[in-house]
This record gives C-alpha cells, structure tokens and sequence, in this order.
C-alpha cells in the first residue's frame, strides 16, 4: 500500500445497480503537505473484452447494443458497436471471457490470449478491465448467440478494414473496441 495515503472515511452513496462510495483521502503530497479530499468511485467489479477475429476471411465478431448512459449523454440512437466483453462475477478473467463469447455470439472458443490489463476510467470507476484476442471459424458457432436474461444483443460479423473505417467515422466510439482493433491492426492478427 502507498504510505502518502490514508483512507479516513468510506461513504455507501448507493448500492442499487453496484456499490457508488464516497471516499475521504489524506495524501500526503511529495513536499510533504498533508492534503485531505473525497472522492466518489464506482465498484462495478472488473471485467474482461475479448477481439474475435478470422484471419483467413478477414473479418471481426462485434456486437450492437442499447447503452443507456451513451443515450442520455447524446447517442440519439443509444447503440454501441462494441467487441465482446462482461464482468468476471466470480470467474476468472480466462473463465469469464469464455463465457460471455459463448452468451453473446453463440461461438465456444477454447484458446484465448490475454493481451494486457486496463483501467478504463481511472478517475471515477474502480473495474480492471481484462483484454483478449482469439481467431474463431465459422465451425465454432453452436448457438445463436444474443445475451442472456435481459440483454437484447446483435452479432455482427464484419471485415477488419471496415472496422478500422467506423473508428475514423465514429460508428465505433467504444474505447475497449476502439483499443482491441488498434491492437490487432498494430500486431496484423488479421
């Protein structure tokens, strides 16, 4: 633990959907000034997302989605195009990524790399966001995908190229998709 910092008090704000906390903090800064602030963090658990990718056809597995916080902060549509991702729950990140392609998009996918670990949103929210890539084909499919419960969740099998397109064009605007298909482009996966 960082001896400059001192949690003093930790406020339940909301413990609805997960747990928003309040969290009183003296820091102890480098001249030695002690400064005492809170701060709100969001504990949604961590998670992991996942590029599925053919390279012989040259294509990508995404999904499309309603996001409501996307919606209420000016996506009139409210639909994301993202890569497969969810939380790990109690699974590992390996276990959980394995899971959630299966949910998603029916596929069953047996090896997967993990490619690096992310804080996405560092400054309000506390989930370590586990990436991952792995080649699917078209053998691997066993179910039609779509979510789970009250998820509501479109696959959409493109070619690479036109992925990196809809970055440029902002018909991608999820920054875990956005990172994973840099990656691949970076690495040429495809």
């Amino acid at each position: 633990m960082n001896p400059a910092i001192k949690i003093v008090k930790t406020e339940i704000l909301s413990d609805n959907w997960y747990v928003l906390k309040k969290i009183t903090v003296e820091h102890t800064r480098r001249n030695g000034e002690v400064q005492t602030y809170s701060r709100e963090a969001y504990d949604r658990g961590n998670g992991a997302a996942i590029l599925l990718y053919n390279r012989a056809a040259g294509t990508v597995l995404l999904t499309r989605q309603f996001r409501l916080p996307t919606y209420v902060n000016g996506n009139t549509t409210g639909m994301l195009v993202e890569a497969c991702a969810g939380l790990l729950d109690q699974d590992s990140p390996h276990e959980c990524i394995r899971r959630e392609v299966e949910e998603e998009t029916g596929y069953v996918i047996k090896e997967v790399t993990k490619i690096m670990e992310v804080y996405m949103s560092p400054g309000s929210v506390t989930e370590l966001l586990y990436f991952f890539t792995a080649e699917y084909t078209p053998n691997l499919k066993t179910a039609k995908g779509g979510g789970i419960e009250d998820e509501e969740i479109e696959v959409i099998e493109i070619p690479f190229i036109d992925a990196l397109a809809l970055i440029a064009n902002g018909g991608i605007r999820d920054a875990k998709t956005i990172i994973l298909l840099q990656y691949a482009a970076l690495h040429r996966l495809i």
